[in-house]
């Protein structure tokens, strides 16, 4: 039986990526280690953890994951109060159901965040 995933993603540098998911999504450190080239980060039951890759390049990036909500509203207006909201993913209903946005951090990790609808 599965019970729960944290996706891993790359990191280019830890500091950026630290600010950047606890000061602009709302995200805190997980666990009381602090490990050189790893990182674990927490919102709620949501953990994403993310490992050192100082030579990506972030235009060939195609990290994803979608993360389910139900306060879409809450979440997005974090995200644009602290303008980290993609250009093409603004808050909108898709055909399949959910109430949707996307984040691409400094590293051009999508995050879509869905709610259904």
């Amino acid at each position: 039986m599965l019970t729960s995933i944290h996706p891993k993603l790359p990191m280019r540098n830890k500091a950026v990526t630290r600010d950047f998911y606890l000061n602009k999504l709302g995200f805190e450190e997980f666990g009381e280690s602090d490990y050189d080239a790893y990182l674990m980060l927490q919102k709620d039951q949501v953990q994403i953890h993310f490992f050192e890759f100082k030579e990506l390049n972030p235009s060939e990036n195609y990290g994803q994951v979608y993360i389910r909500t139900n306060d879409i509203d809450q979440m997005y207006g974090l995200a644009e109060r602290n303008a980290v909201v993609h250009p093409n993913g603004r808050l909108a209903t898709k055909p399949w159901g959910q109430k949707e946005f996307s984040v691409l951090d400094p590293d051009h990790n999508l995050l879509t965040f869905g709610e259904d609808a």
